[in-house]
């Protein structure tokens, strides 16, 4: 039986539709005009493997530091104090990896010092390291705040004060304790093991290659003139010892002679004259940049040629910029340097001694 209800029209369905949505569609604009954004949380940059640093101010260790120029001890928390060790020991235009690199081999040397109260070194009672190389370099907060920033220098302040925040808190540590974070200026393609300059085998310290700096540094490769009379001097040679020295026309290399190198292409051991020196002990006495080098005659003058700057053992500051050009992070160029070493946060590390 068919129904008595009359259809409607499949048209005039569709436009009580439409006129509806027109008549609702303000009113959900308005709704979801109020309605929160999710936005998805932005990815932060991980400096290193370790856990956020400590925000209660009061944890944070204070370093006292000799002023060696004024011989006074200016006392600041440890964060500040590695920003004024970054300024002095790397410039600002390196990248930014390699400046929070250095900020963390600065701290973790500080605090080597401070976890087995080391106070080697140091002039006076009451300050825990120098501002001098003997340690490591450093520029006061006074000179920072007001020099730096009086010769148009507040940029590359700010960058390094990222480089220390991005990376506070932090070292890095060897089986639980905080290592000896050397470093220097420029390696001559490699790093040094460390009993090849120190005498003492340090686990961590071991020679790597690093072939960034023969790219970028300036200081790779140099040369050095000394006198037949100043190196003999200088070495405590006598003419007894090398009478041919006395002839300009003498063969220099008959009387030098390379015994052996090391893991890291340096001169190990070299006999002059019949007395044996170590590469360091002939670096040191002669002023020359590096332990590995060569030389040539040139009239009553010695020509040096050495290759990379500084002792070779741990991190080369200009290899760790060549490193973060290329993309590695801090933690990356801080475990190539030194290895098998973990990182941990200064404040839990201090609070178990």
């Amino acid at each position: 039986m068919k129904s008595s209800k009359r259809r409607v029209p499949t048209a005039i369905w569709a436009t009580a539709v439409l006129l509806a949505l027109a008549l609702l569609l303000p009113v959900i604009v308005v709704l979801l005009r109020h309605q929160p954004i999710s936005l998805p949380t932005p990815k932060q940059p991980v400096v290193v493997p370790s856990p956020s640093p400590p925000s209660v101010a009061e944890e944070e260790p204070q370093v006292s530091v000799y002023l060696s120029k004024l011989g006074q001890i200016e006392t600041l928390s440890l964060e500040d104090y590695v920003i004024g060790v970054v300024a002095a020991e790397m410039p600002a235009q390196f990248e930014s990896a390699a400046l929070t690199a250095q900020a963390i081999a600065a701290r973790t040397f500080i605090v080597q010092r401070l976890f087995t109260n080391d106070k080697s070194g140091v002039p006076i009672e009451g300050a825990d390291v120098t501002d001098t190389v003997a340690h490591q370099a450093y520029i006061s907060k006074e000179i920072l705040e007001k020099e730096w920033k009086s010769n148009g220098k507040s940029v590359d302040l700010a960058k390094l004060q990222r480089a220390v925040q991005d990376s506070r808190n932090i070292i890095m540590t060897y089986k639980g304790k905080p290592i000896t974070a050397s470093f220097f200026s420029t390696s001559n393609g490699y790093t040094e093991n460390s009993e090849d300059y120190w005498k003492t085998s340090i686990p961590y310290l071991r020679s790597v290659s690093s072939p960034w700096d023969q790219t970028i540094a300036p200081g790779y490769k140099k040369t050095l003139t000394i006198s037949k009379k100043q190196f003999l001097s200088d070495l405590g040679l006598s003419n007894i010892a090398i009478p041919t020295m006395k002839s300009a026309s003498s063969s220099l290399n008959s009387l030098i002679h390379i015994l052996s190198t090391t893991e890291g292409h340096r001169i190990k051991e070299l006999k002059i004259g019949g007395v044996i020196f170590s590469g360091r002990e002939v670096r040191e006495k002669l002023g020359l940049r590096s332990s590995q080098f060569s030389w040539v005659e040139s009239g009553d003058d010695i020509v040096f040629t050495t290759y990379g700057y500084g002792h070779g053992v741990g991190m080369s500051q200009w290899g760790a910029n060549g490193m973060a050009k290329e993309g590695y992070t801090a933690s990356q160029i801080l475990k190539h340097y030194y290895t098998g070493i973990d990182f941990q946060q200064v404040t839990k590390l201090l609070a178990k001694k």
